[in-house]
Parts: C-alpha cells; structure tokens; sequence
C-alpha cells in the first residue's frame, strides 16, 4: 500500500502544533499547488515542508501523502489543515485494498477532492514519481519535480520506481534536485533542470549559539557531547559509531532521530551512547546548544551517493562544528572550509573529532568561520529562485 510512508510516525515541527479544526479556506482566484509526496507532513521537518509552507502564500497548497489502511470497509480521503493554509491529504483504504485497485481508489479520491473544491488551474509539484500512477491524468499548468533524492536507491523502493521516474521526467516542465551530484546525474536527462542543495533556516538554528537550558534528557550527560539528529536508517553508518565509541569512552554520543527500515537490535550500545529518539524541528536547536560536535557518520553507499544532507547547514547556524564521512557534496561544498572536518576511517574520523573539539573551544573564530560558509543561504532565498523558474500565469 505504501512503501515509505509506513517508515514514519508522527515527529513534525512543534509539540505545540496542533492540526486546525478546520480545512484552510479555497481561494479560486489563486492556482492551486498539489504536492505528491513520500515523506508525511508530520514526519521529520525538511524540504518539503520548509517549501510547501512557503508556496503556501501563493497558491492552495494540498499535500497528498500515501496511504494508510483503515478498518472501515469503504475509503476514504481525510482532510486536515495545517499552519500556514496547507491541507494535508492522507488517502484511507481497506487493508485489502492494494495494486492496481489502490492505485484506482486513488485517483478516484483525487478526482473527487479536486471536483469538490473547483480547482481549474493547477500545479502538480512531486517529490515521488510513484504517484504518477494515480495523478498522470490530470491537467495543470505546470508539472514540477523535486527530485530531493534518490529514492530508487533507498531501502524498500519498489522496481518500478526507475521507470515512473523516466515517464515523470517526460512530462516535468521543470526539475529541480536536492543537492549538485544529483543534478550531474539528472540534468542529461531534462533539458530544464536546476540544482538546489540543502539550505537553513538561520534564525531558528542560530538559537543554539546562546545558553539554553538543557533538555531533561539530555541535561544529565557529560561533555563532551557529539551529537546528531536525523533518520536512523540503511544510511547511517552503525558501525563507524559503536568503533568510535569504543575507542573514546571518555566521549558522549547523542543520538536524536527515529530509527526506521533497520532494526534497532543493529544500532551500537554502549554507556557512551544515548538514543534519546525523536524530537521536533522546535526542539532541535535546544539539544544543539550542548553539542561540543556535530556528527554526520554517513555509511558510504548507494544510498548516500547523492545526498545533500540538510543538518550540515543547520549545524553550523547553530555555532558547532561538524565532523561528516566523506559524502559527496558535503566534500564539495564544505570540504575546503575549517568548521567542517571530512574523514573516512575511524582512526581518520576520531582525530577529526578531536580537531572539531578544537574547534569548539575558540568559539570567536568558530562562529565567523560558519557565518563565513553560511553566507545568505536561507529557504526564503530557495523558495524564491525556485518560484522564478516556475509557471504561474495561464
């Protein structure tokens, strides 16, 4: 029924969030933006959030998630809105409904929400090409693909991916990408393509260069701390962590994330090592703020080749400097800089750590250095490029 979306519970933006009781409010007189995607609103805060609460100031935006089964005997579509004036659409099927009947029930739910609001000018945005399979049919004014990653190459992709990707590039009228080795890969394949690495919200994580009181379960281990927070899964690398925390006792690791398509029996323990689970986008920069070091232990692998890993920017506006595995456009883009340390091996990871620690303690020289890297990256600054390269009139 869905092959990501079952992966990821509920994280989101805020403990204080809490869905509006009512569905935002249909303005015909604007386009309306209808976001395919894997990753649910709810799950970890990232891209796709970050873009479609932007969009949302010029268009209806409707994010559909993939399915979710339900006890009832009939589907349905749940509706729920969201800060900002987006709608979250969240298909409901039968537990036996799967296929070629999901992929109908879809469309059919699709059509009828669409009908029922009146949407005649549309833009069809999509983060996976899997729901080309419910949405080809529809008519819009511009088809826009945000590749971010790629998903052929993650854990539990279905076989078809590859070629729905190829029929979605096809019909795109714009691709974007989520970082610059993606784009090598895609841009031969789209004569409209642009690159769009990762970027920040400063001012949100800029919060953690001053004093914050330390989370309740973070507040009782001792430094010096090496954190990292993100999705646990096939592309973090479990054994670099258990080495390293084997090898520097002394040293605490913090690990914030959810753990998912891997079995947590996998992950490393040891009394160095604290999994202190999930936590919400509002909540990252008050554990950030007692880090000494920020970790990317990224396994080197299919799935990693082409990722631009959002934290790397959001480390560094929150004043830690950063150790990461030598990932592709991470090496390119921060490779060159002081605050961000690349290394391979664990001996090689562990001396970078201990310069990073380094680092930390000139905290002056530090901050301006990651200023220095950051300069105006922003998502305002993404979403307004990208808006530029986008169709928006008849």
């Amino acid at each position: 029924m869905s092959w990501a979306g079952h992966f990821q519970y509920d994280i989101g933006k805020s403990r204080r969030a809490v869905p509006s009781a009512t569905t935002p409010q249909f303005d015909a007189t604007r386009p309306t933006l209808l976001c395919l995607s894997h990753l649910r609103w709810s799950f970890v805060y990232q891209r796709p959030q970050h873009l479609m609460s932007r969009f949302a100031q010029d268009a209806n935006l409707l994010f559909w998630e993939e399915p979710i089964a339900c006890d009832e005997p009939e589907p349905w579509l749940q509706v729920r809105g969201e800060e900002g004036g987006v709608q979250v659409l969240v298909p409901r099927l039968p537990a036996d409904c799967d296929g070629d009947a999901a992929t109908q029930v879809q469309r059919q739910l699709l059509d009828g929400y669409l009908a029922e609001l009146g949407v005649r000018d549309l833009v069809l945005w999509y983060y996976t090409p899997m729901s080309l399979r419910f949405s080809g049919h529809l008519q819009a004014r511009t088809v826009v693909y945000d590749c971010m990653d790629e998903l052929s190459a993650f854990r539990g992709a279905p076989p078809e991916l590859v070629q729905r990707e190829r029929e979605l590039l096809q019909r795109a009228d714009v691709v974007f990408t989520g970082g610059y080795s993606i784009w090598e890969a895609k841009r031969a394949l789209h004569a409209n393509a642009h690159p769009f690495p990762s970027s920040v919200d400063v001012a949100h994580f800029a919060a953690a260069r001053t004093a914050q009181d330390d989370p309740p379960d973070q507040a009782d281990i001792p430094h010096p701390r090496l954190g990292f927070y993100g999705v646990i899964d096939e592309r973090f690398d479990v054994a670099l962590l258990g080495e390293i925390a084997a090898r520097r006792p002394q040293w605490q690791f913090v690990m914030i994330g959810p753990v998912v398509k891997i079995d947590p029996a996998e992950l490393p323990r040891a009394s160095n090592i604290h999994y202190l689970g999930g936590k919400t986008y509002d909540e990252l920069p008050g554990y950030l703020s007692g880090w000494d070091v920020a970790l990317m232990p990224f396994a080197l692998n299919a799935s990693t080749r082409y990722i631009s890993p959002t934290k790397t920017p959001e480390y560094l506006a929150g004043g830690c400097p950063v150790v990461s595995t030598p990932i592709h456009d991470v090496v390119r883009t921060y490779g060159d800089t002081d605050v961000v340390h690349i290394a391979e091996t664990p001996s090689a990871f562990i001396a970078a750590c201990e310069a990073a620690l380094q680092d930390s303690a000139n905290r002056d020289q530090l901050l301006e250095r990651a200023d220095a890297v950051l300069g105006d990256m922003s998502w305002d600054h993404t979403y307004d490029l990208m808006k530029e390269k986008i169709t928006w009139t008849p």
